[in-house]
């Protein structure tokens, strides 16, 4: 009898031993195959008609990564929500924060801030969901130049990925009295993100030309994704630094090993000039052009 009960506690034990390894094993492959990262690491643009219209996913959920102390406000978050519901048909929007640890570098490259988001981005696509990673760093720019204003304030690499180098952002609305941080911080977010949506013929067509044109390192005028109709979001001169005769163009144009591009690097002193002159007018925020809202509409956005 005292066999017969051995033999059956060694048959239960082997059972669920079995049955456990089994169940984490299915498990494992589970975690390995419920993720698809593939269609948020394409080229900036390349969601345009997905972020503005509701063919494929009705949610937009942006993950708002930051560095301890380095968190953006509330204002420039409710005002960036409001920017995205104005110009898409997405009527739920949900921002996920993600408190991350400093990664300690003087000094950040996009290839640097793609390798942070590798490591730190959790939410992606699923279902009629689109998921949307903004990091914001507590270190600038590689190639910043504080002396011309040449400081870069945000960049877009991906087409649901960017960055804000809010250490920079707070570092210019401390220039001004007149201008807070959540201004600059709504200013490059809108910006930035205009290029998410398609701007300027970067996923979306353009209705009518209104790009501009600026010189690339061997002198000659290429086109680039920029608006050029004055007063607009889009405006070039938001990138490369308006008329101090040093460009931002090749830090813009910097392509890495696994393919990361910045479509844009956002330029410190002409921002903080629009934003002077708008609250000199008394407008509250830069917006976008008709042009540009010609295009978003024309890509499936709100009319």
């Amino acid at each position: 009898m005292n066999k017969f009960k051995s033999l059956l506690l060694v048959g239960i034990l082997t059972f669920a031993v079995s049955c456990s390894k089994s169940s984490s094993d299915s498990d494992g492959d589970t975690t390995e195959t419920k993720v698809d990262k593939s269609a948020n690491l394409l080229a900036t643009g390349d969601s345009a008609n997905d972020i503005l219209s509701n063919d494929t996913f009705d949610k937009l959920l942006i993950e708002i990564a930051y560095v301890a102390g380095f968190k953006p406000t509330d204002a420039s978050m409710t005002q960036f929500t409001d920017y995205l519901k104005a110009h898409t048909l997405k009527e739920e929007i949900e921002l996920v924060y993600n408190e991350l640890s400093s990664p300690s570098e003087d000094e950040l490259t996009l290839q640097e801030i793609a390798d942070l988001e590798t490591k730190n981005r959790t939410v992606f696509n699923t279902g009629s969901t689109l998921a949307i990673y903004i990091y914001f760093a507590d270190a600038p720019a590689e190639g910043d130049d504080l002396e011309d204003g040449l400081v870069t304030l945000g960049a877009v690499y991906r087409n649901t990925s960017m960055v804000i180098h809010e250490v920079t952002v707070r570092e210019l609305a401390g220039l001004s009295s007149s201008i807070s941080e959540a201004d600059v911080e709504t200013t490059t977010l809108n910006h930035e993100f205009g290029h998410l949506f398609g701007l300027v013929n970067l996923g979306s067509d353009m209705v009518n030309d209104h790009e501009s044109e600026s010189e690339n390192e061997d002198g000659q005028l290429v086109s680039d994704n920029h608006c050029n109709q004055t007063g607009c979001l889009m405006r070039a001169e938001l990138q490369f630094g308006g008329s101090t005769g040093k460009s931002l163009q090749s830090n813009a144009l910097a392509q890495y090993e696994d393919g990361v591009n910045s479509g844009c690097t956002l330029s410190g002193a002409t921002v903080l000039k629009l934003l002077q002159q708008n609250t000199a007018k008394g407008v509250a925020t830069v917006g976008l052009d008709p042009e540009c809202l010609l295009d978003i509409q024309a890509n499936g956005g709100r009319n």
